[in-house]
């Protein structure tokens, strides 16, 4: 099923991007155990990624929607570049410390914030509301076999051989993205927007608008509420992880790669099956089964003996994690209207990522007791949580097809 030019282009991007994340997924793990064995001290460079969302995905939801979108992708893609390049250049001269990695983690994670939020924006635009979930689909197959099959093992081959070299390799991944980026035909200028209206004292009117949209949309409200619950307990559990699988489950680094994209194998058949799943099943149902097996998952990591039992969990769990990811944003792109959706996303991020970051803090803290009490007490929470609201997520899949209250059209400029 063609897709057009525009969709095929914003997606060739994505491929670079992916594979300069891949390479830095297992070489970023490795650099930082290399820095430190604080179960604290790691956990904070995950929830240093994750902590602009709790900062600033509001603010820039607001700039998304009055912004031209393919230049805020490619701006983000040539920062990301820069960082990359300066981390190379500390690994280097052998002047990194932990501290350093921590500043860079956090600017990576604050371009993160404007590329997803572009990103997402900008695909109902380029795609028809009955194909997003074939495209969100094959974003989702070429994320996890870009990032899995090719740039995680390659990361932490080459890391092997050389530490730098991932990172430089991901400097240029970002590059090329970047400039792929500009090729996008569309301009995604406020066109909406009243050309007098600029400016911080806009800029705070949209970020209320955001705010205000989700907050008197009760389902819209009790969705977020409700993932942003149980990622706090995905995140608590996987806070730890590398020290996880390595010290305890006993894996070799240099095999950290392998496994990675052994676990992309089950992240590719969940997403080339998502959009058979939800029309076959319905939204709804496929939703309700993807959050309970998931957290079921997580849960039962906690108690796996070996490295394979563990990975067999994984498995079943990435599995189920790639049909959520991709029928919900589906759901979430046919409930928001376009013309506002960087708003409203920017407010739901803030929610359902910007407690990961706390939620990772913690699960350090609780490492430092065991290192599966984190896997214990995250994934009972999320398991205890998925299975409460099961019934509620079935509902608001199932609904996902219709339009969200007609928003006053003043309200939005």
């Amino acid at each position: 099923m063609s897709l057009g030019s525009p969709f095929n282009r914003l997606w060739s991007a994505s491929i670079f991007s992916n594979l300069a994340d891949g390479l830095a997924m297992t070489a970023f793990p490795l650099l930082a155990i290399s820095l430190t064995k604080d179960p604290v001290l790691i956990s904070i460079t995950g929830a240093l990624v994750m902590l602009p969302w709790l900062l600033f995905a509001v603010p820039i939801g607001a700039i998304v929607d009055s912004v031209n979108r393919k230049y805020i992708l490619a701006g983000a893609g040539a920062f990301r570049s820069l960082l990359a390049a300066i981390l190379s250049l500390g690994i280097a001269l052998d002047v990194l410390t932990i501290y350093w990695l921590f500043l860079i983690i956090f600017a990576v994670g604050v371009c993160e914030v404007f590329v997803d939020t572009a990103s997402q924006t900008i695909l109902p635009a380029v795609v028809a509301k009955e194909k997003l979930e074939v495209a969100n689909s094959r974003m989702e197959i070429s994320h996890t076999v870009i990032q899995n099959f090719v740039g995680a093992p390659i990361g932490s081959l080459i890391y092997a051989a050389a530490a730098v070299a991932p990172f430089i390799a991901n400097s240029l991944g970002f590059l090329v993205a970047s400039i792929l980026c500009l090729t996008i035909p569309l301009q995604f200028v406020k066109t909406e927007r009243e050309s007098g209206k600029a400016g911080l004292p806009a800029l705070r009117e949209d970020m209320r608008f955001g705010i205000s949209f989700l907050w008197n949309n009760y389902d819209l409200r009790r969705l977020v509420f409700t993932t942003s619950a149980i990622g706090f307990g995905f995140s608590f559990a996987t806070s730890t992880q590398i020290l996880f699988v390595i010290e305890d489950l006993k894996l070799e680094p240099r095999h950290l790669g392998l496994a990675m994209s052994t676990l992309g194998v089950a992240s590719v058949l969940g997403a080339i099956l998502a959009p058979k799943s939800a029309k076959k099943f319905g939204r709804g149902n496929t939703l309700m089964f993807a959050m309970t097996a998931s957290t079921l998952m997580t849960f039962c990591s906690a108690f796996a003996p070996k490295f394979w039992i563990f990975m067999a969990f994984s498995l079943v769990g990435g599995f189920a994690i790639t049909h959520w990811n991709i029928v919900l944003m589906s759901t979430y792109q046919r409930l928001i209207p376009q013309e506002i959706y960087g708003r409203v996303h920017g407010t739901r991020r803030t929610l359902v990522w910007g407690s990961m970051p706390i939620a990772s803090l913690l699960g350090g803290f609780a490492a430092k007791i065991d290192l599966r009490l984190p896997w214990i007490l995250g994934g009972a929470l999320a398991l205890i949580l998925s299975l409460t609201g099961a019934r509620f997520i079935r509902h608001i899949g199932n609904s996902g097809a219709a339009e969200l209250e007609e928003v006053d059209s003043s309200r939005a400029k």
